[in-house]
């Protein structure tokens, strides 16, 4: 009788740590500054507004990524902030695979990168 009140103890406790588990993952980060950082499992970073930070799909707008160009003659190498949407099929937004997704940070509103996005926003008006 012991036994069984055990286990059914343990599969109570369990699935009460499981939904627990699936609540915060659903609620995900909490990000206040008005651009995050996200870092994917192929090593790629872009930055923007996320949005249902903790759902499957996790979406990106007002996305910026960094592009490193060599200089062929000096061989230096400069990094230059681009806003994605001038590619051939004109996205507007990314939707993130979940599992795909290695960190978000948030983009400090001080930072260089928030620096350069506000730049350009002003260059466009």
């Amino acid at each position: 009788m012991r036994t069984n009140i055990a286990w059914v103890a343990l599969l109570v406790l369990s699935g009460g740590l499981t939904a627990c588990e699936r609540g915060h993952r659903h609620k995900g980060p909490e990000i206040t500054t008005p651009y995050a950082a996200i870092l994917l499992d192929n090593g790629q970073v872009y930055y923007g507004k996320l949005t249902n930070a903790g759902s499957n799909f996790p979406e990106l707008t007002d996305v910026y990524y960094i592009q490193s160009q060599a200089n062929q003659e000096t061989k230096a190498v400069t990094s230059v902030l681009v806003r994605r949407g001038n590619e051939w099929h004109g996205p507007d937004r990314m939707f993130l695979n979940q599992r795909h997704v290695v960190l978000i940070e948030p983009v400090g509103t001080n930072s260089k990168v928030a620096q350069l996005i506000e730049a350009d926003k002003q260059a466009k008006h």
